[in-house]
């Protein structure tokens, strides 16, 4: 009976719900999937992490490349971010090239590194005007079940505390530069951005982390990123209907929130691998 409920008003199926200030998986408004994390699962990479909230599974992978730093900017490298939404991960997702949602989480990524100075990208510059880092960071959904951006920072942020970069040197007599695979260091990481997603349905209940169902029949979408000192470091809001100030500064608390939560869980992860090793 429910299932019939749900296939032919899927709306009135989840307005049943939130009127007990519940929703369809048992969860209440403000609460978060369970998150669970895995760092360094890519060998091949200089960084990784897995990241997954609920069903919505993300993976990034990080690889540096030397290249010569931009003529504007001579004494800094440059972080390159792209997510990829295939179609393994959900069926909404067609093969051939990025689609609309790809590209915004991709466009919704880089506008984070740069407004939360997650790393200072002089840290990247090997030698000024000629030789800099380049970290491409690729950040791949495995399987889509909504709030694909909270999961995507959560795993660049884990594969970027996890990178360790070459230490490079450049030839006085060739100029070349030589590196040294056997001697590595940890990116130094100045700020923890953490994301915050939330639905708003009928254009007054308000609901953390929602799923695809949810994504779908929301009036509006909203994202949070705020670092550890509480900045604000990004709202991201695509359209929808608009949201009062009240509601706004309501999201803004539970993202702080949510990046302690987060920041702990990173931290941890990061800790029990130094004493597995």
């Amino acid at each position: 009976m429910a299932a019939g409920f749900k296939t032919a008003e899927p709306l009135e199926y989840h307005r049943s719900f939130l009127k007990e200030n519940c929703r369809p998986d048992g969860r209440v408004l403000s609460e978060f999937r369970t998150t669970t994390l895995n760092i360094g699962s890519i060998s091949t990479a200089d960084g990784s992490a897995l990241v997954k909230v609920g069903s919505t599974t993300v993976i990034c992978g990080i690889k540096a490349e030397l290249a010569n730093p931009a003529v504007e900017t001579p004494g800094k490298g440059y972080i390159v971010p792209n997510v990829d939404l295939p179609p393994l991960c959900s069926s909404r997702f067609r093969p051939g090239p990025p689609g609309e949602q790809a590209q915004a989480a991709s466009q919704f990524i880089a506008d984070v590194i740069e407004s939360s100075e997650v790393i200072d990208t002089e840290d990247l510059c090997i030698e000024r005007g000629k030789l800099c880092w380049v970290l491409y960071c690729d950040i791949i959904c495995l399987d889509y079940d909504g709030n694909i951006l909270d999961a995507c920072v959560i795993a660049l942020l884990a594969a970027l505390k996890n990178t360790k970069l070459p230490e490079v040197t450049v030839n006085t007599e060739t100029s070349t530069p030589e590196v040294n695979v056997e001697k590595r260091s940890l990116l130094h990481i100045h700020k923890h951005p953490v994301a915050a997603s939330f639905c708003v349905f009928d254009d007054s209940i308000l609901i953390v982390d929602p799923t695809d169902e949810e994504e779908k029949l929301s009036t509006a979408q909203l994202t949070v990123v705020t670092d550890e000192e509480g900045q604000l470091c990004s709202v991201h809001k695509p359209g929808g209907t608009s949201l009062s100030g009240e509601k706004l500064q309501e999201c803004i608390s539970r993202a702080t929130a949510r990046q302690r939560e987060i920041q702990k869980l990173i931290d941890k992860v990061i800790k029990s691998i130094k004493t597995a090793k």
